[in-house]
């Protein structure tokens, strides 16, 4: 018979459960409301539905969200788009896009990011400006599975004999990022030559702590990091994250490589496709704590099922280092020459593998998969905007192709060595889920992705919500 503690754990954990629920479904709803009502309104404006756009417009978005450890998000964010005359709808001549959002408890989002092909004749330009303050950024370890995930000893829900604290699987990373790409056509063909400069500063610590515990008390205070350490602290102290590269550190990186693109639009494409092989060096004469090569293929392909209606989507994407050692705080950064949205983490979360934990996938080489099928629903005109209205069904894909070797010196001596490292589990990580997008002027994208993972090593579920197609 059950004791009244394990009815009151029942109770709050369905309780916690209950509310994700809620917040979901209230997101579903108030997406599909908007979506009735800008289909009501259409039924006024229906002559105006193949209208072009010109001049400037925009899209802007309040940024509100909460998180315990982070505390309330607010801010904003907007894009600019400028499409001249119009004879290049839906294509713009420029795009500019700024977000300013902040967490309560010290975390926050500041981005510019500006693309043109008419800045400068014949060139694909992009900048991007990002400063990225993370209280609690996920680590896991390295090499996919085989890092054991324990899923009680950073659950408070469950604060049994296994808990450790919500923050074990942690450190606070603070991000720099100037990027800048450039493309240019060769010929006559569909080949483009690409060529970049990616600054990245980096500083790693342990959580804090005491701001995290701010106006908190008894049961929830969290434990120093002294008193229990999380994975990040761990690996330090068994040498595992060299003492030089702990703390983050400075990569500048160079990147040249090749582009075929066939795409009939850039957002959402309905045939076509999309494929870049590039290389990054980071250079020590520029800067580079550590000197490392890496090598990036990417392939994307659109197909149309229902004319103007229904496609089928894939992204297939290998990245590997082919020389030097990339150092431990710059493995879960992605190559990439077009960016979708203001994080370039890897395989885990909403940019590659939907529905697994964040960062869950470190290796020295990767793989991934992402499959779409995208459904254009809806159309309609609206506050003189044209929209249209999307549901996504997906596939997700990730393994780790050459792991970051942890010689067993290191871990030899290492007590319960089994709830840390699992040698040889690493294989394929899976997930899948749908989404909902609204779209206006087939450029400005609201997305909403809800994923599982197959695995419970992988996590169980994610929600996110943010801009843009995936690719």
């Amino acid at each position: 018979m059950k004791n009244l503690s394990d009815i009151r754990i029942e109770l709050n954990y369905v309780t916690f459960q209950n509310m994700k629920l809620q917040r979901f479904y209230f997101v579903v709803f108030l997406l599909a409301f908007c979506s009735l009502q800008v289909m009501a309104a259409d039924k006024a404006s229906k002559a105006k539905a193949d209208s072009v756009k010109t001049g400037w417009n925009f899209g802007a978005l309040p940024a509100v969200s909460f998180d315990t450890d982070l505390g309330f998000q607010y801010g904003a964010l907007v894009n600019f788009y400028n499409y001249g005359d119009g004879k290049r709808f839906p294509k713009y001549n420029h795009s500019l896009y700024l977000e300013i959002s902040r967490f309560t408890k010290g975390s926050g989002v500041n981005r510019f990011y500006y693309t043109s092909d008419q800045l400068l004749k014949n060139f694909d330009f992009s900048l991007d400006m990002t400063y990225l303050t993370d209280q609690a950024n996920d680590f896991y370890g390295f090499n996919g599975f085989e890092s054991v995930l324990n899923k009680t000893w950073n659950d408070d829900q469950y604060a049994g004999s296994d808990y450790k604290s919500r923050m074990f699987y942690k450190f606070q990373q603070k991000l720099f990022r100037f990027k800048v790409d450039l493309q240019h056509k060769i010929g006559e063909s569909h080949f483009k030559w690409v060529a970049g400069l990616n600054l990245h500063n980096i500083n790693i610590s342990s959580v804090d702590i005491d701001k995290l515990n701010k106006n908190k008390s008894g049961s929830e205070l969290l434990p120093s990091v002294q008193t229990q350490p999380g994975l990040y602290e761990k690996y330090i102290q068994w040498g595992i994250l060299p003492s030089g590269e702990a703390d983050g550190g400075f990569v500048p990186e160079l990147k040249a490589g090749i582009v075929y693109d066939t795409r009939d639009v850039t957002v959402n494409p309905m045939k076509g496709m999309w494929t870049e092989a590039v290389i990054t060096t980071a250079p020590k004469f520029l800067g580079a704590e550590t000197g490392f090569s890496r090598f990036s293929l990417t392939h994307r392909q659109y197909f149309t099922l229902i004319k103007n209606d229904l496609s089928f989507a894939y992204r297939l994407g290998w990245q590997q280092t082919i020389g030097g050692h990339v150092p431990f705080y710059y493995q879960s950064q992605m190559v990439t020459t077009v960016m979708t949205g203001y994080a370039t983490n890897g395989l885990g979360g909403s940019r590659y593998l939907r529905g697994a934990l964040r960062n869950r996938v470190y290796g020295d080489g990767v793989f991934y998969g992402n499959f779409e099928l995208r459904w254009k629903f809806a159309r309609a005109n609206f506050i003189n905007q044209k929209f249209y209205f999307g549901l996504n069904t997906f596939l997700d894909l990730g393994q780790v192709t050459k792991k970051i070797v942890i010689p067993t010196t290191l871990t030899s001596f290492i007590e319960n060595r089994s709830d840390y490292f699992d040698p040889g589990a690493e294989k394929m990580h899976t997930t899948y889920g749908a989404g909902i997008r609204i779209v206006m002027n087939q450029n400005f994208v609201i997305a909403l992705d809800y994923g599982r993972a197959v695995n419970e090593q992988d996590g169980s579920k994610g929600l996110y919500i943010g801009l843009n197609y995936l690719f």
